[in-house]
């Protein structure tokens, strides 16, 4: 049996996939940045592919791994996998949506506090002067947090777990999924929004959890933060592309956002001459202390890289070896193959 990796993202020895997979089976590891890059052969000669975020995983590719029985994200979001075309094959599609569940929510709320607490501004303010900036007032968006309502896109596992945070902090949690059964707010004791216009109006913060999906794309745009209260903040640690970069530096600027943490964005590495990017990198006085930026690492922390690296290597197992499918992503396709199948 053969695994191939085709842009592993860790260093030094696969000894946590060879512990989970065994000794008879082969693993396969590369590391690219294209598809292209990997020879045909690899994707022709593999029993499962695990994929992290640099390969793109088209039908195309999906075609040339013809021996292919399923294709595993090592991660969380999929918007790199045409679903569909691996369905429409036959192969199911599946991530790993549990391992940086608590790392992902921390690093919401980190965001959060060190926005309405000033912790960076009050930081930096004293490196550079810690005499004459010995001041208790250089927060920009610093506010209470107890009693405003903290306003959760998305309400999946890491939305929940940000919203619990929250919560513990004293605010009021709403929240805007409209795939949630009827009934879950009633269990969490949170505030239901039927629509994201309804979320925008009632939340002092945005805490974006949803996935990267045609409906979510560009999600954040003019008219959402037209939307939001005055003096919002908005913290995004789950996919670059539900935010328009232009929407939220237009937003600061005009003071309908006071603040923004992001640890995504719509392109990764950013390009250092979009507006907002630039205003910030120049700390230009009027958004100074308003942004926070970090590289897509809120999913990150040693244990849960661990816990990525081999939940993924045993959802991949589970299926090869007992038949076993969990986390999968495109069951709709895989039921429309197999009725195919059944009708002859």
């Amino acid at each position: 049996m053969r695994l191939l990796f085709p842009d592993a993202r860790f260093d030094g020895a696969p000894d946590i996939e060879q512990a989970v997979a065994g000794k008879d089976v082969v693993l396969d590891i590369r590391s690219a940045d294209q598809a292209s890059a990997v020879p045909k052969e690899a994707w022709a000669g593999c029993d499962a592919i695990l994929v992290y975020n640099a390969v793109y995983l088209t039908a195309d590719v999906a075609d040339m791994a013809k021996r292919c029985r399923i294709v595993v994200r090592v991660g969380v979001g999929y918007d790199k996998i045409d679903v569909a075309a691996w369905g429409q094959r036959g192969i199911p599609v599946c991530n790993t949506p549990d391992y940086g569940t608590t790392d992902v929510a921390d690093m919401a709320l980190a965001m959060l506090l060190s926005l309405a607490r000033g912790v960076v501004s009050f930081d930096e303010a004293l490196r550079a002067d810690p005499i004459g900036n010995w001041k208790f007032n250089l927060g920009p968006a610093m506010r209470r947090l107890r009693g405003t309502t903290f306003g959760v896109v998305g309400l999946g596992r890491i939305g929940v777990a940000a919203a619990l945070r929250a919560q513990a902090f004293g605010m009021r949690i709403a929240f805007f999924d409209p795939y949630l059964p009827n009934g879950t707010e009633l269990a969490l004791n949170f505030h239901r929004a039927r629509s994201l216009p309804e979320l925008l109006a009632q939340s002092n913060v945005i805490s974006i959890h949803a996935p990267l999906t045609d409906e979510t794309r560009g999600m954040i745009d003019a008219r959402a933060v037209a939307a939001m209260q005055p003096d919002s903040l908005l913290i995004n640690t789950a996919r670059g592309p539900i935010c328009d970069l232009q929407a939220l530096h237009d937003g600061l600027k005009s003071g309908r956002l006071a603040g923004i943490g992001l640890d995504v964005l719509p392109q990764e590495p950013p390009d250092a001459q979009a507006p907002l990017i630039r205003a910030w990198r120049a700390q230009e006085p009027w958004i100074k202390g308003r942004v926070l930026l970090s590289p897509h690492a809120a999913f990150y922390s040693a244990a849960a890289f661990e816990d990525m690296r081999r939940k993924s290597m045993e959802t991949a197992m589970l299926f090869l070896r007992d038949g076993k499918l969990q986390n999968c992503v495109n069951s709709a396709w895989l039921k429309t193959v197999a009725g195919r199948i059944a009708a002859g």
